[in-house]
């Protein structure tokens, strides 16, 4: 198992937000560096494989798209 090195660092967060984070943290039941890595790593790393891609072009320039009013609408949809 390769080991993962880590660099200590500061950074200067508005307080609101580090509050924010603190909470979001505390909910989860992790450490607030934890959250903030694995929120960092999630941004940085999260690329849509080339299928996912395509299906969001698709979805985007449809043209008679299909729009559902509730949620019971579309599971309606989905069930057929």
């Amino acid at each position: 198992m390769e080991t993962v090195i880590r660099k200590q660092t500061s950074f200067r967060l508005r307080e609101d937000l580090l509050l924010a984070l603190q909470e979001q943290a505390k909910k989860a039941n992790r450490s607030l560096n934890n959250f903030v890595e694995s929120t960092l790593m999630d941004a940085v790393y999260s690329r849509p494989n080339e299928e996912t891609i395509a299906a969001i072009k698709e979805a985007r320039t449809a043209k008679h798209k299909k729009t559902f009013d509730s949620v019971g609408s579309l599971m309606e949809e989905l069930m057929k």
